[in-house]
């Protein structure tokens, strides 16, 4: 009888690309597995005009594939990790970080901006007092920070639900995470600017001024802890890099206490083999507070830095805005 692995997932067109690449990774590093992907309904996918706070925050995406999960209905689920919370109930781990993607923003426009400066400074191209589409409280605050004039609209939504939103709403403008865009395969960056769905101008919104979210263009997959036969299928997907930076981002934003009502940014990245850099970021809602800092420790040991770069936030005023 051949081995199979059902994989659990959000019926966004999203999650399932992400699920089938999940699939098509591990056929390739086992050939003759079986593989079967089961479609589970979150809040937050059919609670669509809600916001986040409403819904329960991040875990209104990740809590009824946890449930399958320990119910055994499915054997592993796999997240966008910046949904993910970093307290997983007890049971479950996040067995596998595969490579990461692109950790970017990218600022959608709606009419074409022409020719660009070398500087590719993306909040430029919006005109006085503009519209941008968002629900995420950290880009809120990122964009309030640089631009005070901007005006911010709260949408929801998947991918297509946005885009068309930006034209009926008349938006100037639209922030989506580039690696989704990137995995959906609508993210083309030959052209100068990029081009999104074929459509739309696009500039990424880079580090170090502006910082993604917590997890940003990675992978989790969850399984139960003490699933081996499931760990040492993932294994061949795992990146040891991703992990460390995402671990380091996870640490920083625990240690906080903060959750998705709290404008935090975080990228860490491992330049050197046992090198991790972290810069962290908690802003006011309004984006007129900003505290932040950078820090390096060792890959082996990326709590320790997540929490160094935490508790200097605290020490300098970052307890006040969460």
């Amino acid at each position: 009888m051949a081995e199979k692995i059902i994989i659990g997932s959000r019926g966004s067109k999203l999650a399932m690309t992400q699920s089938n690449w999940v699939a098509d990774e591990l056929r390739s590093f086992h050939p003759g597995l079986e593989i079967e992907i089961v479609e589970i309904k979150t809040t937050g996918d059919t609670r669509l005009g809600a916001s986040l706070t409403e819904i329960g925050g991040k875990g209104a995406f990740t809590k009824e594939l946890e449930d399958a999960l320990l119910a055994k209905r499915c054997d592993i689920a796999v997240h966008s990790l910046k949904d993910l919370p970093t307290n997983l109930p007890d049971g479950l781990r996040v067995t596998c970080t595969p490579r990461r993607e692109v950790t970017d923003d990218a600022l959608i426009y709606r009419t074409p901006i022409g020719t660009i400066d070398d500087d590719l400074e993306p909040l430029k191209y919006l005109p006085e007092g503009a519209s941008v589409g968002t629900s995420s409280i950290r880009r809120k605050a990122l964009l309030l920070a640089a631009r005070p004039d901007v005006k911010i609209v709260e949408i929801r939504g998947n991918v297509d639900t946005r885009l068309r939103k930006l034209e009926e709403l008349g938006l100037d403008a639209i922030i989506l995470a580039a690696a989704g865009l990137s995995r959906l395969g609508i993210l083309d960056v030959s052209p100068r600017p990029d081009r999104v769905d074929s459509r739309y101008d696009s500039l990424a919104l880079k580090a170090p001024g502006w910082l993604p979210a917590v997890g940003q263009g990675a992978l989790a997959i969850e399984a139960r802890e003490d699933d081996e036969r499931v760990a040492h299928l993932l294994a061949a997907l795992h990146d040891a890099a991703t992990f460390a930076a995402t671990a380091a981002e996870r640490a920083f934003l625990h240690r906080l206490g903060a959750g998705c009502q709290a404008p935090v940014a975080a990228l860490a990245t491992a330049p050197e083999g046992s090198t991790l850099k972290l810069r962290g970021r908690v802003m006011s809602l309004d984006g007129k507070t900003v505290v932040g800092t950078k820090a390096v420790g060792q890959i082996d040991k990326p709590d320790e830095l997540g929490e160094q770069v935490a508790e200097w936030c605290l020490a300098n005023g970052a307890d006040g805005l969460l």
